[in-house]
């Protein structure tokens, strides 16, 4: 507090009607991003003043009178959130309402606080024995949480901290809600109490002789940082209020009730700032503004009072303008004209309540637009004197309702293809196999038309909407994604938790550094399963090699969730704190620290797994733009200097200081704003060593280096940036770039062109690689993210003009280079944005296949043991190379129950499917002298809670994946990053992998494996007309006379049927009587219902039992199920489609 503070306004405090007695104030509040005052009284109504004269801003009802007065308020950038003791009600800053909340158990509410996930959600409580969780974008209530205490106070800081009637105060974890601390302030009652920083003040009463309450003479502290509380700090005058300086971290105002203010710090109580506040009553509250500029104060008379220094008074810390009413002269209304329109003539003013004022909560859409009757439909009806009739050829049946609304305002015009099993059937019913023309599905055009552009359109294209997968009862496998994409480039599946990672995935492999990075990375002896780079490689290795058909992020998504900074940092679906491009860009920003600490890891000792301190190397010249901040103090001109060095830089955009639109704003470049956001030359409140108190601090960065891939995030925060990005052309897809003398200058357009025909710097010239683009779906659907890429800069060679693709999820397609660099205000804005030096511009290395490090195949982890199911790999005598066959087999477990939806006619719909976990992989030698020895067997250890283990199935119980179990037992238990590697080097040293039903297995393991190096036994033995897929069991009893899985699957024992078979299907082919083999076991097949008979253990074992489709859905667990014998003669084998296969 300065010493020039003093009281610069007093207003008195209006009254609630024209001829009303003024009332008290019940709350203060300042606006945390604008010049308002904020107050309530006791009738529920809630009014602001502007400035620091206070002028009267607005004024609105939050909540009947009935309901008691305004408890206390809240503010976020939406508007201000009032609580009163029955309801919570939230309007905009204007006055119109957002929405407004009563429940039952809302009885006596008392007070609200933000909880862990910002402004986006509050916890109410009160005394009453029911807390809620609110979000406050929905205007819903989340949660509704019993409580055995009652609070008065709420206050956040590290933690809720409330105080209780009784005198103590609890600190409640923000995200769980649990008590983890109680404090015993006061003996009576805690009057008044703040929380800022680390620490708690609180002022109460004591009772005293008589069992009067009496003020203690005392500010009690409490530490949040140690958990303990600290000395009281003494005040004769009887501490009535407290608030603790929003600035200065120890600083705190403590003030009586006749005026008296204290200003201490906590760490000196010795040093003392006193002020006394004249009124002729008592003072009843007060409260500091954020910026710790102003003071508000409330008295007995219904005045409230303003302090602070007159010349740098200011309530917000960074205010922004408010939005005033515009002036408007009221024009002369002519009654003789017949012109004249009688809207013109205004409405009456009443004093009482209008029969067409409802609330804002009890306002619901009623009626529903007509029904549209195709008039082909019309034309077959014949009239009578009634009116019409005919048959019904509708869809609908007789007296149906239509539901008008769905059909008006669809979620998606992308209707989703039919199943593959369906189609198959179709064809086969066909002639010659083709479908019908009337049953041809029309294929999504890929002739890029010069029509409008999407972008351009009012309501969300279909093309930008969301896309949705259906599922049939055989799962995933059966839907048709090839219908959304016909191009060669893959999209991903947005099926899996945390898939709003998709389009900056796709980015990053369509910009050829972070691809090159990634595969060389893959390609070394990392086998840290936490590394993210790693995951990056194997994805993009999967993406190339998928050529257009969908693939799935689950391993990298997976691994995302191990980390313990990921649900920090808001990264999880699971526990969403913003929205979906806000999680995005703090996604880029903790992916490139993950990824430069895993190449550094690398890069020190590629010879060995060492975890030190990794050296700054070539990864980080890729990303980090290489800096040095100056912070100088405006007062006594001193500066210091520090390293900055960044990965990702912000955007910032030029602040419109005026209410009106800035003409500043409308005319700024990208360059500008690149070049204000990696400079950064701000000011800001600091402390100042030198001067030894908080001063005005400039910062500036001084560049000295330009990373080769420059990633930046578009922080669009207002409608004003909004504007700025649909800007026709405003983004541009080369920008140049010098730095000299510690400056950073870019250039675009026609200024780029004059300075590379110049030559006299050196210019450093990035392209667009791609961009991430935020899709708000309005009130349909949720807002989620796309990927725009320019594919011609990774093509193998350069295409000659930009071949820009659109990437929702699994739906992909060209567009014009304007579609993709065109933003809408209202549904599209970019979130992420990449470019890379143009000389980098279709240079992919395929290197790293030379240099792939292979020795994680010959190593033996148990090599002491001799019960090993496995021999592992002689490097010498069994190398491995193109045309290598290996057979493979795998076991799974179920770690997520499929997710339905139930509707209110019965139906179901599967929102999320089964999730399964690769738990056993096994390959065998396919030739050689050891043909048919496994030389991996690895067990797969498993971080989910597994929710099935299929033992029936599968054959893994849970103390195969248990650490000291699987031991005993001569497991190979491995993390999944170690066994999938050693799948994943196989595939790329040119091995063919063999099986039977291959395709399950892959997608669980989640690699895509060319169809030249899979040999799938399942296709072999297939008949197509036949529709149906024949089993591993019933194959190996036909044609090897062999029993399998008789009690339950072994996939070594599955893998090596599988190669028999394979040397079987040869011996039939060289003979030339493949085909009526064929024909003679589907005979028998059909004969024996395609299973070889029950057989029964001498010991009275358990029976075959049947492998069901990966997604099929189940009653329940199978860990373990025995069939009675009595029970196979009414087992019904499920019919399998075309392209899925059973074991």
């Amino acid at each position: 507090m300065d010493g020039d503070w003093d009281e610069v306004a007093r207003i008195p405090f209006p009254p609630p009607g024209l001829r009303a007695m003024p009332t008290p104030v019940t709350i203060l509040a300042f606006d945390t991003s604008q010049e308002l005052l904020w107050t309530g009284n006791e009738y529920g109504r809630v009014s602001s003043f502007y400035g620091t004269k206070l002028h009267p801003y607005t004024s609105f009802k939050a909540h009947t009178s009935q309901d008691g007065p305004v408890r206390q308020l809240l503010f976020n950038d939406k508007g201000v959130i009032a609580l009163g003791s029955r309801g919570v009600h939230m309007a905009s800053r204007r006055g119109p309402p957002l929405w407004s909340i009563r429940h039952d158990d809302m009885q006596e509410l008392r007070c609200m606080s933000f909880t862990s996930k910002g402004t986006a959600e509050i916890l109410v409580a009160g005394e009453q024995d029911k807390m809620f969780v609110i979000d406050t974008n929905k205007g819903e209530i989340t949660k509704q949480l019993p409580t055995e205490h009652k609070y008065k106070i709420m206050k956040r800081s590290r933690h809720i901290c409330a105080a209780t009637p009784t005198g103590a105060v609890h600190m409640i974890d923000s995200l769980n809600f649990q008590v983890i601390k109680v404090w015993n302030a006061h003996t009576a009652a805690i009057n008044d109490m703040d929380a800022q920083h680390d620490f708690i003040v609180t002022c109460g009463y004591s009772i005293r002789h008589g069992g009067n309450y009496l003020p203690d003479p005392f500010v009690n502290v409490f530490d949040l940082k140690n958990m303990g509380s600290m000395s009281p700090i003494p005040f004769p005058a009887g501490a009535a209020y407290v608030r603790m300086h929003p600035r200065m971290s120890t600083t705190s105002i403590v003030m009586s009730q006749m005026g008296q203010m204290h200003v201490i710090d906590l760490m000196n109580p010795n040093t003392t700032n006193v002020r006394q506040a004249n009124s002729l009553s008592f003072f009843s509250m007060v409260e500091i503004a954020s910026s710790g500029e102003a003071i508000a104060l409330a008295d007995g008379d219904c005045s409230i009072h303003l302090w602070g220094s007159p010349s740098k008074i200011h309530f917000a810390e960074f205010p922004t303008p408010i939005e005033t009413a515009d002036s408007v002269t009221d024009p002369r209304i002519e009654f003789e004209s017949p012109e004249t329109s009688l809207s013109t003539v205004g409405m009456p003013y009443y004093r009482e309540v209008l029969l067409s004022a409802w609330p804002s909560n009890m306002v619901t859409e009623v009626g529903a637009p007509p029904v549209k009757i195709d008039p082909q439909f019309l034309a077959t009806l014949q009239e009578r004197d009634w009116g019409y009739f005919g048959k019904n050829t509708r869809p609908l049946r007789r007296n149906q309702v239509e539901d008008t609304r769905s059909t008006e305002n669809p979620q998606s015009s992308l209707k989703p293809p039919k199943f593959l099993s369906e189609k198959a059937r179709e064809a086969a019913k066909s002639p010659a196999g083709t479908p019908a023309p009337e049953e041809v599905v029309p294929e999504i055009p890929q002739v890029l038309q010069d029509t409008k552009l999407e972008s351009l359109k009012i309501e969300v294209p279909e093309s930008y909407q969301n896309v949705e997968i259906k599922y049939s009862k055989f799962g995933i496998d059966d839907f048709d994604f090839g219908y959304f994409n016909k191009t060669q480039y893959s999209g991903l599946q947005n099926h899996i938790v945390n898939a709003y990672a998709n389009s900056l995935l796709q980015v990053m492999h369509y910009t050829p550094l972070i691809r090159n990075v990634a595969l060389q990375h893959a390609a070394t002896a990392c086998v840290d399963e936490m590394c993210l780079l790693c995951e990056l490689g194997f994805l993009f290795d999967m993406l190339y090699k998928a050529e257009g058909e969908a693939c799935q992020a689950s391993n990298f998504t997976k691994t995302l969730s191990y980390h313990p900074e990921a649900g920090k940092l808001g990264l999880l679906e699971e526990e969403p704190h913003s929205s979906r491009t806000v999680m995005l860009q703090q996604l880029t920003r903790f992916l490139l620290r993950q990824m430069t600490y895993n190449y550094s890891l690398m890069t020190q000792n590629p010879q060995s797994h060492s975890t030190e301190t990794p050296r700054p190397g070539a990864f980080e010249e890729l990303f980090q733009t290489s800096a040095t901040s100056s912070i100088r103090c405006m007062n006594c001109r001193s500066e210091t200097t520090k390293a900055d060095h960044t990965m990702v830089n912000e955007l910032m955009y030029p602040q419109n200081k005026s209410g009106h639109r800035n003409p500043r704003v409308r005319g700024t470049t990208f360059s500008q704003v690149l070049k204000m956001s990696v400079e950064r030359e701000t000011t800001n409140k600091g402390w100042c060593n030198n001067c030894h108190r908080y001063q005005t601090l400039a910062t500036r960065k001084t560049i000295h280096r330009v990373p080769s891939v420059m990633m930046l995030t578009t922080a669009i925060n207002n409608n004003e940036h909004r504007r700025l990005w649909a800007t026709p052309g405003w983004l541009p897809e080369e920008i140049g770039v010098i730095v000299d003398n510690g400056q950073f200058f870019c250039f675009e357009g026609e200024d780029l062109k004059l300075h590379l025909q110049r030559g006299m710097h050196t210019i450093t010239v990035y392209s667009l690689t791609g961009l991430t683009v935020n899709i708000e779906g309005g009130q349909q659907q949720r807002s989620h993210l796309v990927a725009m890429a320019n594919i011609a800069h990774s093509a193998p060679t350069a295409p000659g003009q930009s071949q820009w693709y659109l990437f929702n999820d699994f739906y992909v397609k060209p567009v014009p280079p304007q579609e993709a660099l065109t933003f809408n205000t209202t549904w599209k804005t970019p979130s992420v944005i990449t470019y890379q030096v143009k000389s980098a511009n279709n240079q992919l290395d395929s290197s790293w296949k030379q240099n792939l490090d292979s020795r994680l195949l010959y190593l033996d982890l148990q090599e002491d043991r001799a019960d090993k199911t496995y021999q592992t790999l002689d490097r010498q005598s069994e190398p491995v190379g193109p045309g290598t066959i290996v057979a493979i087999d795998t076991e799974f477990v179920k770690i997520s129950q499929p997710e339905v939806e139930m509707h209110s006619d019965g139906d179901s719909k599967i929102i999320r499917p089964v999730v399964h976990a690769l738990a056993r992989n096994s390959i065998i030698r396919g030739s050689g002298m050891d043909e048919g020895l496994p030389f991996i067997d690895d067990y797969i250890t498993i971080k989910e809670k597994v929710v099935d283990y299929l033992t029936e199935y599968s054959g893994i119980t849970p103390e195969d994946l248990d650490v000291k179990m699987a031991k005993q037992r001569g497991h190979n238990l491995v993390p999944l990053k170690i066994a999938y590697k050693k799948i994943w080097i196989l595939l790329n040293l040119g091995c063919k992998f063999l099986g039977h039903g291959l395709k399950q297995d892959f997608r669980v393991i989640n690699i895509h494996v060319p169809k030249a190096q899979v040999i799938d036994t399942s296709d072999l033995f297939f008949i197509k007309e036949r529709l149906r897929k024949l089993s591993l069991q019933f194959l190996a009893y036909t044609l090897l006379k062999e029993d399998i899985q008789q009690i339950t699957h072994d996939s070594i024992e599955d893998a090596r049927t599988a190669l028999k078979l394979y040397r079987k299907y040869q011996e039939f082919n060289e003979a030339g009587i493949l085909d009526p083999m064929l024909q003679e076991i589907y005979a028998k097949g059909a004969a024996s219902n395609f299973k070889p008979p029950a057989k029964i253990g001498a010991g009275g074992g358990v029976p075959r039992t049947d492998t069901p489709p990966v997604d099929a859905i189940t009653g329940g667990p199978t860990t373990p199920i025995r069939r009675p014998a009595g029970a196979l003669g009414s087992i019904t084998p499920m019919s399998t489609p075309r392209g899925l296969g059973s074991k």
